[in-house]
């Protein structure tokens, strides 16, 4: 089945996408040249559309850049910190710290384009071909998967890059469209929310027609992302008024405008919130609706893992990755497994992104989705797991070695190199749905307001979500905080750890730098270990972090570690019998008494400059004097210049210098790029 997939799906390639000029939007596309030849049959029709599938696997695509790197960095999500190249111009790791600049080649939109312009080529070709009019039973479905992945296209540049040069067809012959500026990202987001309106009406849902499973567009998630894009389309994101001075947008009441920079929306944002609201609702109160909340959170990731389809279809949409062929998903993000062990010579799990204790202990207690998304296991070369400690790079476990396919597990053993591990990406799951509409309706009309489509009320379908979290019955499902946006901001942190969901929810919702500002405070409090420290809706006293952690293995299989057993909140004193220890960071972040260790002050001064490329400038000396050793900490960071020095809430990527060459002229960067 996987070969035969891959078979069409190379076929398919190999027939839409013929040549291609250097430049990113000259792309010589098959729906100007034979539109009777491909768009008339339904199999050639399906063949050419299964090509533009077939460029989302691209690893400046969803094959790693997007589903890995891009993630960073929220205050859920980051990387191994460091020191030496956080402003490193090409490079991942300075745009993970909003330092990224156009001579960055690792943030190339080329690809992302390539995918949006093939979508555009197969909408088109559709449009003029027969099969739409000869058979519209088939044809419009088709036609409806075309105009998603097209919507689904340009929502990425858009939200990615911001203003981007926007086609609503493909390039002529002529290249007479093809050299054009920047469009403002507002009249993208409205063509996609009509786009998307049109593909919901011929799409069937997951389950009846060609979608058969989560790998094809279906009804559910082309209204779940126009939820998603009126919701960006009604956020807040960083704008360049010297580029676009006539725009009339409501501007952020606390982010400080700079040299022409502000951080702005539509002024009628809360019709994009209707539309999200409408969409959701009708999505949930639905009864041919097949999505579910798979009842176990750890069984949608065992089964994505696994290469199978989740049997409550929790998942809306997964990009579709071949096991050996494409997708770091795993590799790269995940339960670290050490180079040469029983499952090869090959690691896995590796940190490109990883999260820290301050998420960690963001979780309830009892919330089950914690155990799930982080861990501090990893398995050891010499064959069995054990728990360690980086209090800023603690791994996601959300994909996991011992979940993988047979397939992948076979060919990591006989590798000398990485091997893509086949894990499909998820683009959405139902939660999101609910969430979506709680957010949606707290806006526009609070959180007990009943909607009798979707048959809920916001507080409701929060709590649909948390209750699979902590279990049915259980007092924590209505425990969250009084503020009813702050408790959806805590919950989609919770839910979607790792998932390429957090980062940009705090775009929009105007909380990106207040975020990962509060959660490098509140990570370097931990540390010092001296004062109080509030993470999301929790405070902890000093005294509720243990310097000493106790484990035990599994009864059933001495390998692994039991989970159930460490106890994270309290100081035990001494180990339980049959428990293994490690010191936990109280303990190991605290400055030596004797010795020439560092640890205490270099990591915090890693912490202080974690995504300081966001805004213009910081000052750390109010927590610098809260902190034991902060005299120490500043005069260290006195040697790692900070902030962009032009803007504030700079998080959209720059445009690549050879992209603004190949334009002619037409495009500038923005923002101090």
């Amino acid at each position: 089945m996987i070969m035969k997939k891959l078979y069409i799906l190379t076929l398919a390639a190999a027939m839409l996408i013929t040549t291609s000029c250097d430049d990113f939007l000259a792309t010589d596309t098959p729906s100007k040249q034979s539109n009777t030849n491909v768009f008339n049959t339904e199999a050639m029709a399906e063949a050419a559309l299964m090509g533009v599938y077939a460029t989302m696997s691209d690893t400046y695509v969803y094959g790693q850049k997007i589903s890995v790197n891009w993630q960073n960095i929220s205050d859920t999500e980051n990387c191994n910190l460091y020191l030496t190249n956080y402003k490193e111009v090409n490079s991942d790791y300075g745009q993970n710290h909003y330092y990224g600049n156009s001579g960055n080649s690792t943030t190339r939109w080329n690809n992302i384009f390539r995918f949006a312009e093939l979508a555009s080529a197969a909408v088109e070709g559709m449009r003029g071909g027969e099969l739409l009019k000869t058979n519209p039973t088939v044809g419009k479905p088709l036609l409806g998967e075309a105009l998603t992945l097209r919507a689904l296209a340009y929502f990425e540049l858009v939200r990615i890059y911001g203003d981007i040069p926007y086609k609503k067809t493909t390039s002529n012959s002529d290249l007479s469209n093809v050299y054009i500026g920047k469009i403002d990202r507002d009249t993208v987001y409205a063509d996609l929310v009509k786009n998307l309106q049109e593909a919901i009406e011929y799409l069937p849902w997951l389950g009846s027609g060609k979608a058969s499973t989560a790998e094809r567009i279906s009804k559910g998630f082309a209204k779940g992302l126009l939820a998603r894009v009126a919701l960006f389309a009604g956020g807040w994101s960083l704008r360049d008024g010297n580029q676009f001075p006539d725009m009339q947008l409501e501007k952020h009441p606390t982010i400080p405008e700079m040299n022409g920079y502000y951080v702005g929306r539509v002024k009628n944002y809360k019709e994009y919130y209707e539309i999200a609201a409408k969409q959701c609702a009708e999505i949930l109160g639905d009864p041919e609706n097949p999505h579910q909340l798979d009842p176990d959170f750890e069984n949608i990731w065992k089964t994505v893992n696994h290469l199978d389809q989740n049997p409550y279809n929790e998942n809306l949409y997964e990009v579709g990755l071949g096991v050996g062929n494409t997708g770091d998903v795993g590799t790269l993000m995940g339960w670290e497994v050490q180079q040469g062990s029983m499952y090869g010579q090959q690691g896995m799990g590796s940190s490109y992104v990883t999260s820290t204790i301050y998420y960690f202990y963001s979780f309830g207690k009892t919330d089950k989705r914690r155990d799930v998304t982080l861990t501090f296991g990893r398995w050891r070369k010499e064959n069995y797991e054990d728990l360690s400690l980086n209090a800023t790079n603690v791994h996601y476990a959300k994909w996991r070695m011992y979940w993988t396919s047979e397939t992948y597990r076979a060919l990591h053993l006989a590798a000398a190199g990485r091997v893509a591990t086949g894990i499909n990406w998820i683009v959405m799951r139902y939660s999101d749905i609910y969430l979506m509409f709680a957010e949606a309706m707290n806006e526009l009309y609070g959180p007990d307001h009943q909607n009798t489509t979707a048959g809920m009320t916001a507080r409701q379908a929060l709590e649909k979500v948390r209750e699979r979290a902590f279990g049915s019955g259980s007092s924590e499902i209505t425990k969250y905080d009084s503020d009813f946006f702050n408790a959806i901001v805590n919950e989609r942190a919770w839910e979607f750890g790792g998932e390429g969901v957090r980062k940009m929810d705090l775009i929009r919702w105007g909380l990106l730098d207040s975020k990962i500002e509060a959660m490098k405070e509140s990570l370097c409090l931990m540390l010092d270990n001296q004062h109080p420290v509030t993470i999301f809706d929790k405070t902890y006293q000093p005294s509720d972090f243990p310097t000493v952690l106790y484990y035990k293995m599994r009864t059933d299989d001495k390998l692994y570690v039991d989970y159930s057993s460490p106890n994270y909140y309290q100081e035990l004193g001494t180990a339980p019998a049959g428990y293994e220890k490690i010191d936990w960071f109280p303990k190991t972040y605290a400055k030596p008494e004797t010795g020439s260790g560092t640890t205490y002050r270099d990591e915090l001064a890693k912490i202080l400059v974690m995504a300081t490329g966001i805004n213009a400038s910081y000052d750390y000396s109010a927590l610098l004097g809260k902190l034991k050793n902060g005299g120490e900490i500043g005069d260290m960071l006195k040697q790692y210049p900070i902030g962009n020095g032009t803007c504030n809430y700079r998080h959209p990527y720059a445009i690549y210098d050879t992209d603004i060459y190949q334009s002619k002229g037409f495009l500038v960067n923005s923002y101090g790029y």
